[in-house]
């Protein structure tokens, strides 16, 4: 019997730890093409399964665009995904954290001899999980949140994944004063998976852990968490274009307002906003904006008071929210104003964000009659936008096709900068 490239073996095993068959794994693949034309050049439904099969038992190797679509589908890196020398190779220091949990080789999170003993046990007893542990998952936690704002969701959401299962065993473990912490950070952690999951246009998978995370936040009763999660998923519903739907959950999300922080309160108000302007209607969205501004300096008064995750949630982030409601309001003029100061604050580190307000930005001036303004606006973000948001990219190809419609010259330059970055 033939041996299994280590690349074929982890492909079925992916698929298989998602509860995937090999034909829902086709839809993923046309789905994480999300450009209508490269959708079009792949085979029929069952040509594909076919091929699934032949991949995972080793007797072909997937060649592009099929590798980026694996990619996309798993949320992980495509040299990752298929590097078949994993099992003959030494790995290199930049792949090592020397942890027992799989996590990013990050300075802030190596621990010294006592910690890595100590989280070495926990891993291996659950049982003997204390609290020197938990306080380093959460930092780990704390800095993958922020890496992904550079990086982006793919190349860390099998990470996290990861990191949660752990999570989730030692929660099942910890007892007395403890036990309550790390359901805690279980919670924290399935609300940043859900996150990510949405990020690579995984519904179902986001659905589900902002789910399990506002399961676990009411077990504990903390309810700020259970409060984001009601608000994420607003978010999502805002995704998808069903105003009725986010408007609901963000009101849902503020029936604890006098029980959780003036930011969790904040974020609350601003998705009903949101909501309201993908509706249509200006003055109840304009309204809660200036509500949710109010609080939002609340907050920043009061900074230590804000959970972890609420570390983005400032007044830089409230102008650009305000400039991308005003922007769906058609609102052009405001809405250019508003994502440019937005923009100017933001700082260069948070890649994925710069590269949606930025083709939000596009998109105001697109909508204002200014095709050189989008255009010198979205040259600069373009490769971000389709390596790390997907949102961005779509925005940016809507933004192209309605410069062409108009029959700007500019519109060919933008169509050429999607290609290459593609």
């Amino acid at each position: 019997m033939r041996d299994v490239p280590v690349w074929a073996a982890r492909l079925s095993r992916e698929r298989r730890e998602r509860l995937w068959t090999q034909r829902e794994m086709a839809k993923r693949l046309v789905q994480a093409a999300d450009d209508p034309q490269a959708r079009a050049h792949l085979p029929e439904r069952e040509s594909l399964v076919r091929m699934i099969k032949d991949w995972e038992a080793g007797r072909h190797k997937p060649k592009d665009p099929y590798r980026v679509l694996y990619g996309r589908a798993f949320g992980i890196d495509e040299a990752e995904l298929f590097d078949d020398r994993q099992a003959t190779r030494e790995p290199t220091s930049a792949e090592v954290t020397d942890v027992p949990i799989p996590s990013l080789p990050l300075a802030a999170i190596a621990p010294d001899a006592d910690l890595f003993e100590r989280i070495t046990h926990a891993v291996e007893q659950p049982s003997r999980v204390d609290q020197q542990t938990v306080e380093w998952l959460e930092t780990c936690l704390a800095e993958h949140r922020k890496v992904e704002d550079t990086i982006g969701s793919r190349p860390l959401l099998g990470i996290v994944r990861q990191q949660l299962g752990v999570v989730v065993e030692l929660a099942q473990h910890a007892r007395g004063s403890l036990a309550d912490t790390v359901v805690d950070l279980a919670a924290q952690y399935a609300q940043f998976v859900a996150w990510m999951s949405l990020d690579i246009d995984d519904q179902a998978a986001a659905l589900a852990w902002y789910d399990r995370a506002h399961d676990w936040a009411l077990e504990i009763g903390d309810v700020n968490m259970a409060t984001t999660t009601l608000s994420m998923k607003a978010h999502q519903a805002w995704s998808a274009g069903n105003a009725r739907r986010c408007i609901r959950l963000a009101d849902a999300a503020r029936w604890h307002d006098g029980q959780v922080t003036p930011g969790v309160r904040g974020m609350a108000q601003q998705m009903a906003a949101r909501g309201h302007a993908l509706a249509g209607d200006a003055r109840p969205a304009r309204t809660l904006l200036d509500g949710a501004e109010a609080l939002i300096r609340q907050a920043a008064e009061r900074a230590d008071d804000e959970p972890a995750w609420m570390y983005f949630y400032d007044e830089t982030w409230f102008r650009l929210q305000r400039g991308m409601i005003e922007l769906q309001l058609s609102n052009w003029s405001r809405a250019i104003d508003l994502l440019s100061e937005g923009l100017s604050g933001l700082p260069e580190t948070y890649k994925r964000d710069r590269a949606w307000y930025g083709s939000c930005l596009a998109m105001a001036h697109t909508e204002a009659g200014d095709a050189r303004a989008a255009v010198q606006v979205s040259l600069p973000i373009v490769r971000e936008a389709v390596t790390l948001n997907r949102h961005a990219r779509k925005e940016l190809v809507n933004v192209s096709a309605m410069l062409a419609e108009r029959r700007s010259p500019e519109a060919n330059v933008l169509v050429e900068a999607l290609r290459e970055a593609s």
